[in-house]
């Protein structure tokens, strides 16, 4: 299969919720409108940004079918299917399957710490469940679990495998990955922090939490990086992580934060699930200058 389809930028699907909650279908193609008019290549839905781990199966299933109804057939469409348990994990990836998704995605099982076989075992128990191909990912700061060469190596056996997700810090995590995989398998950079030195390190291309907050940020770097324009390319990351730290920096989540930021482009998602929390405090007041600060970073950079 072509893998051209997965190179570019896809912003991690956030979680759409009403005003009591509840996913909601509405703001879920409210969602997926907005990110269609800023020309990503696709979307990551279910992930982490999808704050899936405080979600009940059937929500997330639900999530997968209003992201699909929105954005079949117009971008890629990656579904996130990594759940506690093998059996939740494979019904996902049916559901997916059957939407329409272009390939599967999943992070390592969580809470229990397993050994690399039974790892592997979830991993290729999912990928053999459906005929989508799927993206390992890599993101030990919050399941405890790093992906080593020489698992991804053993996963690479099952010709499905035509990717990873890599969200741990190390740039040269990238490299190794991407050396290993070569042009059969897709890189994609995971921190946003460094999406820059992500790309240069042999990522095809990005998946990340911010990026929907200003996409056109993260559009810009990638084109710059095209271009050959380093030093400018340098420059915008620098912008963009003045920005996510910002982000972080609220009282509330960095998701409560990002939440506001759309909501002042025109497109309300709601808030976020407990027992992540809301904005409060000064947090108003920052968000005003987060949104000062991206659109001055996309007049200075975005032709």
């Amino acid at each position: 299969m072509s893998l051209q389809k997965f190179h570019g930028i896809i912003p991690a699907f956030y979680a759409c919720y009403d005003e009591d909650g509840n996913i909601s279908k509405d703001r879920t193609a409210q969602l997926a409108s907005y990110l269609l008019s800023k020309k990503v290549q696709g979307v990551y839905v279910g992930g982490s940004s999808g704050e899936c781990i405080y979600q009940s199966l059937e929500e997330r299933k639900a999530v997968l079918a209003y992201a699909a109804e929105s954005l079949k057939g117009k971008m890629t469409l990656i579904a996130h299917v990594g759940a506690p348990s093998t059996r939740d994990s494979i019904e996902l990836a049916k559901h997916a399957a059957e939407l329409g998704y272009d390939a599967l995605s999943a992070i390592p099982p969580i809470y229990f710490k397993l050994p690399d076989s039974a790892v592997i075992r979830y991993w290729n128990d999912i990928i053999d469940a459906t005929p989508l191909p799927f993206i390992i990912y890599n993101i030990p700061q919050t399941t405890g679990y790093q992906l080593t060469s020489a698992v991804f190596q053993k996963l690479l056996a099952n010709e499905k495998v035509i990717g990873v997700k890599n969200s741990s810090m190390p740039a040269m995590d990238i490299e190794r990955f991407k050396t290993i995989g070569g042009d059969r398998v897709i890189v994609f950079n995971g921190p946003d922090e460094q999406f820059v030195a992500g790309r240069i390190m042999g990522a095809d291309g990005g998946i990340g939490g911010t990026y929907a907050a200003m996409p056109e940020l993260f559009l810009a770097a990638n084109q710059l990086l095209k271009d050959g324009k380093l030093a400018e390319a340098t420059h915008l990351q620098s912008a963009i992580n003045n920005i996510i730290i910002a982000l972080c920096s609220l009282n509330g989540s960095m998701y409560a934060a990002i939440k506001e930021v759309l909501r002042a482009r025109g497109v309300d998602i709601g808030g976020v699930r407990a027992p992540m929390e809301g904005l409060s405090g000064d947090d108003g007041e920052k968000i005003k200058m987060i949104i000062a600060s991206i659109d001055s970073a996309i007049a200075a950079y975005v032709r």
